[in-house]
C-alpha cells in the first residue's frame, strides 16, 4: 500500500553543539518519506523553487517515491528554515524562516494520487490539510502531523480536520498546548474526544506514548553514541510508524500499532545521527532490523512477578 504525503520540502542551515551545516535538503515531507520509503511505496506532494536542485532529492526515486506531485516554481525560492540547538537537542530555536513559494502552496494532485489508500498530512496549515482530504477518493487510513502555530493560529480548521483524522502524531508541549492539559494521560483522552482514535506523542531522547482505545504503549529512547542533529526526527518518526502500517494494510490492531510506534523510533534514532538526510541517504535495511532487535532487546523484562 502507498503512502501520499503532503508537507514542506525545504533548505535548512543547522547549528547544534556538534558541528554546523547550510543548506541541507529538509522539510516534513523530505524527511517522511526518506524514512518511510524503507516500509511502503510513497507520492510526495510539495512545492519549491528556482533554486532548488532536482538532483540532490533524486536519491529517494530508486526507493520508490513517487516525485511527480513535486510543484517547481520557476518565480520564487525554496522554503528557507535557519535553526538553532543547544545541549538540550529537545528544543530548537528558529533563527529565521523565509517561507517563500511555500506561503503561496496549493496542494494539487496529480490523478492517480487521488487513490491513495494511506494519507500522511505533514505540518502544513490545516486548512490545506482539508483541502488535500477533499481531492481523495476513498483513503482507508489518514494520519497528521501539527505544530504548536497551528494550534494558537487556526484552532477552528484543526478542529474541522482533527475529525476526519484516524492518527495524530504530536509532540509532547503540543499536546499539552492542544488540550490545555498538563497529564498526558487525559490530554490524550481529550484529543481522542475531538477525532483520533489513535494518539502518538512524541517525546524526543525519551522515546514515545502511544494512546490507543484500549491500551496504552510506552517505547523508550534509544540509548546512541553519536548524536547530531534532532531536526527531521519527528517526521522520521512519522514515516516509519506510518510506513509500518500502510506495508500491512493500515491494520490498527495493539500488535500493528505497537511495531509501528518501534519502527517509528528506530527511524528517529538513525535520523539524529547526522546532519540533513546524510544518516538516511546511506542506511540499509539491514541495519534497521537490526536496531528494531535492539530496541527489544531494550525494553524487554521477565514477566515473573519478584514479590
Amino acid at each position: 500500500m502507498s503512502i501520499l504525503v503532503v508537507g514542506s520540502v525545504a533548505y535548512d542551515d543547522l547549528e547544534t553543539p556538534f558541528g554546523k551545516r547550510e543548506r541541507v535538503l529538509g522539510g516534513a515531507a523530505t524527511h517522511f518519506s526518506a524514512s518511510a520509503s524503507f516500509y511502503s511505496p510513497v507520492q510526495l506532494v510539495g512545492v519549491v523553487g528556482n533554486d532548488f536542485n532536482e538532483k540532490e532529492i533524486s536519491f529517494l526515486k530508486p526507493r520508490g517515491v513517487d516525485l511527480s506531485g513535486l510543484q517547481i516554481q520557476t518565480n520564487g525560492k525554496t522554503f528557507h528554515w535557519k535553526g538553532r540547538y543547544g545541549f538540550d537537542l529537545n528544543e530548537a530555536q528558529t533563527l529565521e524562516t523565509h517561507l517563500n513559494v511555500f506561503a503561496d502552496f496549493n496542494p494539487v494532485l496529480p490523478e492517480n494520487f487521488k487513490k491513495s489508500s494511506c494519507v500522511f498530512l505533514a505540518n502544513i496549515d490545516p486548512e490545506l490539510q482539508l483541502r488535500v482530504l477533499d481531492q481523495i477518493e476513498r483513503p482507508r487510513l489518514v494520519a497528521m502531523d501539527t505544530m504548536n502555530y497551528w494550534i494558537t493560529g487556526k484552532p477552528d480548521a484543526l478542529k474541522k480536520i482533527l475529525k476526519k483524522v484516524e492518527i495524530l502524531l504530536i509532540n509532547e508541549a503540543e499536546t499539552r498546548q492542544l488540550t490545555q492539559e498538563r497529564n498526558l494521560v487525559k490530554a490524550a483522552k481529550k484529543i481522542q474526544g475531538l477525532g483520533p482514535k489513535v494518539v502518538a506523542i512524541k517525546r524526543g531522547e525519551y522515546g514515545a506514548l502511544l494512546f490507543a482505545d484500549s491500551f496504552v504503549f510506552s517505547a523508550p529512547g534509544f540509548p546512541l553514541e553519536d548524536l547530531k542533529d534532532p531536526t527531521g526526527a519527528g517526521d522520521s518518526f512519522a514515516g516509519g510508524f506510518v510506513g509500518y502500517l500502510a506495508k500491512h494494510g493500515a491494520q490498527m490492531d495493539a500488535k500493528h500499532l505497537k511495531r509501528a510506534v518501534i519502527c517509528g523510533s528506530v527511524m528517529a534514532s538513525f535520523q539524529v545521527e547526522d546532519f540533513g538526510l546524510d544518516r538516511m541517504r546511506n542506511l540499509s535495511k539491514k541495519e534497521i532490523n537490526e536496531r528494531f532487535e535492539a530496541f527489544k532487546t531494550l525494553s524487554h523484562f521477565e514477566e515473573n512477578l519478584i514479590v
